[in-house]
């Protein structure tokens, strides 16, 4: 994928890990208090219909929500905070992402307590939404 495949602001995301491998290249762009991740929906992303694979779409969601609140606490001057563990997780399927359309998951809302995080996304396909997300997050102390 070249820089022109993406939307202006987007880079190979920062964070990488064995679970996310099959779907790179993932992009990301920090915003205000936010962290959108993105991609180009490929084969590989999708189910046997040739929708983007609703699995995909609801792993996202979680990722950037999770790297979002984790913004917003850095912003709130959280220096307790550890990391963050999914306690829930929604997704309601509106619509459905085709390969070649840039998938992206914004993060609206986030809301932190002392020890749990509230957030909610949308995810778009070439700026439509297909998804929408909603999480509760659980806060580790550091030790």
């Amino acid at each position: 994928m070249t820089a022109m495949d993406m939307p202006a602001g987007y880079a190979p995301h920062f964070k990488q890990s064995g679970f996310t491998d099959p779907w790179e290249p993932l992009y990301s762009r920090r915003a205000d208090r936010k962290l959108l991740i993105g991609l180009r929906i490929a084969e590989s992303h999708c189910n046997s219909c040739g929708f983007a694979h609703g699995g995909l779409i609801a792993a996202l969601a979680d990722n950037s929500m999770g790297l979002s609140t984790g913004e917003v606490l850095k912003a709130e001057g959280r220096s307790d905070v550890g990391g963050l563990v999914t306690v829930s997780l929604n997704t309601d399927f509106i619509g459905s992402g085709q390969i070649g359309q840039w998938l992206e998951v914004d993060t609206h809302f986030v809301k932190t307590g002392g020890s749990l995080c509230f957030t909610a996304a949308l995810v778009l396909a070439d700026n439509e939404p297909i998804a929408r997300a909603s999480a509760t997050f659980k806060i580790v102390k550091r030790h």
